[in-house]
């Protein structure tokens, strides 16, 4: 196995970033702890990336964005902002979605080459990846923390517990979390993870094929054709959500009189649907347009800390809930 940034600055007894810093001559470093880098790199053998040298000589004047999927208004909206502070920035952005590629890490890795920094969505790129492209600036949205990289995500664990909490207001005993989650520490498993603690044995989570409307339509249809069926749903997205509603109606259930249905995200869809969705509010653009800052903050070297950055969100009270429409708040 190649030798990574981790194990270099293991050796020398430093920091990810003091070796970053070293390997790209760029920002201060004492001399005594430059000699300590070069020697734990000749004694581990360590041999810097094709990317490492196209930042070391500044080739590159364009940022690389991966994506899971480039479907749905979720990903269109991170990317308008990402690319619109990106062009301020006067930087290009090459643009990978990974849905269908039976390839991922060459993928990425290919792209890591040709540009100056990325943006990686969640667990999109595996550990064993990630640990190989530290030393690159990097931001990852949606993800836990990662050592020698940014990370940004909108909070979910609160106001999930908040979403819940309203929901009991309404007398409801029996729910289902539609959209379960799949992988530790992404946004719908920490959104699981604030309802499941409100709500304990009266939810269940129920899987989705993805995070769609029309899977949201089929994990609906089957879970309302059963005789305990839940009396609200819980869903991991809007888009989810607004599926749930279309199997909702084709059973003959009136929404909200029958059942509470609830998404994630705010997107325009959720505003306008009939009923009018309840959501929680997260600021998707703004994800992008921070991601494309920080970004550039790492590449031009304006800092070299990890920042870990969570944004807002709000529920948003609309009539798919059991509310009337008046209620629906700001």
């Amino acid at each position: 196995m190649d030798v990574t940034i981790y194990e270099v600055a293991q050796r020398a007894g430093v920091s990810i970033a003091t070796v970053s810093r070293t390997l790209r001559g760029t920002g201060p470093v004492a001399s005594k702890t430059r000699e300590k880098v070069l020697k734990a790199v000749e004694e581990l053998n360590f041999t810097p990336s094709r990317l490492g040298v196209s930042l070391a000589e500044g080739r590159h004047a364009a940022n690389g964005i991966v994506f899971p999927n480039l479907a749905g208004p979720y990903y269109t909206e991170v990317l308008l902002g990402y690319e619109e502070v990106a062009a301020e920035l006067g930087r290009s952005v090459v643009i990978l979605s990974t849905k269908g590629r039976s390839r991922v890490r060459d993928a990425i890795k290919e792209l890591a080459g040709r540009v100056d920094g990325l943006v990686i969505f969640g667990d999109t790129a595996p550990d064993d990846l990630v640990g190989e492209l530290i030393g690159m600036p990097l931001v990852f949205i949606s993800r836990d923390p990662v050592d020698g990289a940014d990370t940004l995500r909108s909070e979910n664990i609160e106001s999930a517990r908040t979403l819940a909490t309203h929901l009991q207001g309404h007398g409801y005993t029996r729910y289902a979390f539609l959209g379960a989650p799949y992988a530790e520490g992404d946004d719908v498993s920490q959104r699981w993870e604030g309802v499941s603690a409100v709500l304990g044995s009266a939810i269940e989570p129920v899987l989705t094929a993805e995070y769609t409307v029309e899977s949201g339509y089929e994990a609906a249809r089957t879970l309302l054709r059963t005789d305990n069926r839940p009396q609200a749903l819980i869903c991991s997205d809007d888009e989810v959500a607004l599926g749930a509603i279309l199997a909702a109606e084709e059973l003959g259930l009136a929404v909200p009189d029958d059942l509470a249905v609830t998404g994630w995200d705010d997107i325009m869809a959720a505003r306008h649907a009939r009923p009018a969705l309840t959501t929680i509010r997260q600021p998707m653009r703004e994800l992008g347009e921070r991601a494309a800052r920080a970004l550039d903050e790492l590449i031009t070297g304006v800092r070299d800390t990890p920042a870990h950055l969570t944004l807002a969100t709000e529920l948003v009270i609309r009539s798919s809930c059991g509310n009337h429409p008046q209620e629906e708040s700001p």
